[in-house]
């Protein structure tokens, strides 16, 4: 007879993960999770003390993810300024996006959650700072070009808007172009 294979807290963390970007910080259940993994409840309790404690390393996970490892990817790339900021755009659409959405929903009713999400902001807001350092000499014009771009990025998803016969991802790419050009920056 096989021995039983135990069910690894990272499933638990990413089945958490799923949940929360499905239907916020209430989804995330333990008999759900379960369920969904194929597991008794009991498993649950083998990696954590309880549901504060996996909420608490979905969160930690999230992080690691939007700031230490999406800034290692974006590097890891190579490329010029524009080219990483770019990227990392694609890349926080690409790895995170719906558990980013779900957490800053969160975040309005939580303090901790809150808290978590302005170190994280914080954290991106002085990378994309380093970058468009790069570009633009001006701190006034880098500071609103990084808000801008933020903005880009969060804000697009809570628009229904149309666009005039454009796409989405064409106007995206317009206004990426706008914020990345121009002005009187080393190379605009």
């Amino acid at each position: 007879m096989a021995a039983e294979t135990r069910t690894p807290p990272s499933a638990w963390i990413d089945a958490g993960l799923l949940a929360l970007a499905a239907g916020g910080p209430g989804a995330v259940r333990v008999e759900a999770l379960a369920k969904a993994l194929g597991v008794t409840k009991g498993s649950f309790y083998g990696h954590f003390s309880d549901r504060g404690a996996l909420l608490e390393e979905m969160l930690a996970t999230w992080e690691r993810l939007s700031t230490g490892e999406l800034i290692a990817s974006v590097e890891h790339g190579g490329g010029d300024a524009r080219a990483k900021i770019r990227r990392a755009g694609i890349l926080t659409g690409d790895r995170v996006l719906s558990v980013d959405l779900a957490i800053r929903d969160w975040s309005r009713r939580d303090p901790e959650v809150a808290e978590r999400l302005r170190r994280v902001d914080n954290q991106l807001m002085d990378y994309l700072r380093s970058l468009m350092r790069e570009i633009f000499t001006d701190d006034d014009e880098v500071e609103a070009r990084c808000l801008l771009a933020f903005s880009l990025l969060v804000g697009k998803h809570f628009m229904a808007a149309d666009h005039g016969g454009r796409s989405r991802d064409e106007v995206t790419e317009l206004a990426g172009s706008l914020i990345l050009g121009g002005g009187h920056g080393r190379d605009g």
